[in-house]
């Protein structure tokens, strides 16, 4: 698997430029190729921008504010996810795995609703363009016809704050098509997909200066190698976009996934951060998957979602469990909050 650093993209849109059905289905009969993939990107604006709304509720973030990080695996309720986070109060939402535009969550602009929901402003870009309706199971709860189609077929990774966004970035971490044909993995096959794992980072006013916060979300069908040069690539990226402002990271960084152990403390990123002046003091322990509606073939505890920083300093790191309040599963992943204060200095 071959690793290309492909640069930051700090194009901010309104609204997403559409992919049109068309252009879709002509995706498809493309070989399955790097270069033919990495022309399909070129052709999809919209992996190249970053959309910017909502409202925010602040002027600033206050000098203890509270971060909350969530791999939402497509946001299937985002009315249920909006009550969990309520509850938690953060200042700060990382997000992962948000559907906009697809069938399977009801054609939802998943991340726009839980702005409006929680009074905030928000930065979504496409990890995905999604050619299928997802997988097996998904179709299925979502009761799905056979001709049902995606008005947009997004797919990424989301912040939200309640700060004005005064800079935002897309940093895309690869674009060789490791899903182009689809992912050969369990439930997951035939799921072609154009794009690849990206991470997005915005710049937000707090009353001790200026924070930038990133959200990604690393490959999961790969090796320890892969991440790392995947980690390597944002941190990068975020010190040019950054400057020497305090940074957080955070996200589904699928630590020990596809490792027979699965045990995380075999990943290389964590002394690669150390080594770039980051640390790791801001996440409690245990695991941070759980069984839900989609995913439960295959599922196993792992500790896939972490927060990493530099500049800041960690108070009270917690886990709250990923359950609607009749104790369905919101996701495959729960919550995991920090509140953190800018260090003296940074």
């Amino acid at each position: 698997m071959t690793h290309q650093r492909l640069g930051p993209s700090e194009t901010i849109v309104p609204r997403l430029p559409q992919v049109s059905p068309e252009k879709r289905r002509a995706f498809l009969e493309f070989p399955k190729t790097p270069a033919a993939h990495r022309e399909a990107m070129a052709l999809t604006e919209a992996m190249h921008v970053v959309e910017v709304g909502g409202q925010p509720h602040f002027d600033a973030l206050p000098a203890r504010f509270r971060v909350a990080a969530w791999n939402l695996e497509r946001c299937i309720d985002p009315p249920g996810s909006a009550h969990l986070l309520t509850e938690q109060a953060p200042d700060v939402v990382l997000l992962s795995e948000m559907d906009n535009g697809m069938a399977r969550s009801g054609q939802r602009h998943t991340t726009r609703d839980l702005a409006v929901a929680l009074g905030m402003t928000y930065a979504y870009g496409v990890e995905f363009l999604e050619m299928s309706l997802g997988n097996s199971t998904e179709v299925r709860l979502a009761a799905l016809e056979p001709d049902a189609e995606n008005a947009e077929g997004f797919h990424g990774n989301a912040i939200l704050g309640r700060a004005p966004i005064t800079r935002a970035c897309l940093i895309r971490l690869d674009d060789h098509g490791h899903w182009f044909d689809g992912n050969p993995v369990g439930d997951q096959r035939g799921q072609p997909r154009v794009g690849g794992r990206m991470a997005i980072a915005v710049e937000l006013p707090s009353l001790s200066g200026p924070v930038v916060f990133v959200s990604t979300h690393l490959e999961s069908n790969a090796d320890t190698a892969h991440r790392g040069a995947q980690m390597a690539s944002i941190l990068s990226e975020v010190a040019l976009f950054s400057g020497t402002k305090p940074v957080l990271i955070g996200g589904d960084l699928n630590t020990g996934n596809h490792l027979a152990s699965g045990d995380w403390r075999e990943e290389a990123l964590f002394d690669m951060a150390r080594s770039h002046g980051y640390h790791w003091d801001g996440n409690a322990e245990g695991e941070t998957t759980r069984p839900s509606r989609i995913s439960l073939v295959g599922w196993r505890a792992m500790k896939l979602d972490w927060f990493c920083a530099q500049g800041l300093t960690a108070h009270a790191p917690y886990t709250v469990p990923a359950l609607d309040a009749q104790g369905v599963a919101l996701s495959d992943h729960d919550m995991i909050v920090t509140d953190w204060t800018v260090d003296d200095g940074a």
